[in-house]
């Protein structure tokens, strides 16, 4: 058999350089290539958690201003609603004092014509009665051929109509 070393072909000293190399190659990888990599993948990494972070606050800031949003379109429809319910009960409150003007308005009117009605059947009650008295004087005068006193004659006459006007 032959030696073991020249079968296997290992010697001490390349076997040393060569993990030397290795290390130093790893070194300067390391050092080169991996922080960089490394740095550049934190850095993304950073960046991506930031624009998570970001989405997550507008959101939110989206969800707070829905909410204000909402808030809003009820106050406004709720002060709608009242100036809907003012406006109706200003026009429920118009249209009563319209009536009742119209009503007091109506009873004036009617109690003014009925006055007037009062007063002009007076009126013509009374010029009947001196056109009855008149006439009745010249008939009395007439029949009687002479003067009579006008006043005690128009107060017999007077007090004649008064008695029809009851009776009547």
């Amino acid at each position: 058999m032959q030696n073991f070393e020249s079968i296997v072909g290992v010697n001490f000293w390349t076997a040393l350089f060569t993990l030397c190399n290795m290390l130093i190659t790893f070194l300067i990888l390391k050092k080169l290539l991996f922080k960089p990599v490394k740095k550049m993948i934190d850095d993304r990494q950073k960046e991506i958690d930031d624009q998570y972070a970001e989405a997550e606050r507008r959101r939110q800031e989206a969800e707070q201003a829905k909410l204000a949003y909402d808030q809003e379109i009820a106050q406004a429809k709720q002060k709608r609603d009242e100036i809907v319910r003012e406006a109706a009960e200003l026009a429920h409150r118009q249209e009563r004092d319209i009536l009742n003007a119209a009503r007091e308005e109506a009873k004036a009117i009617t109690a003014k014509a009925h006055s007037d009605i009062r007063q002009e059947r007076r009126k013509v009650f009374n010029e009947m009665k001196t056109e009855i008295s008149d006439i009745a004087i010249e008939i009395a005068e007439k029949v009687t051929e002479k003067e009579i006193d006008s006043d005690k004659h128009r107060e017999l006459i007077d007090s004649f109509i008064d008695q029809i006007g009851e009776a009547s």
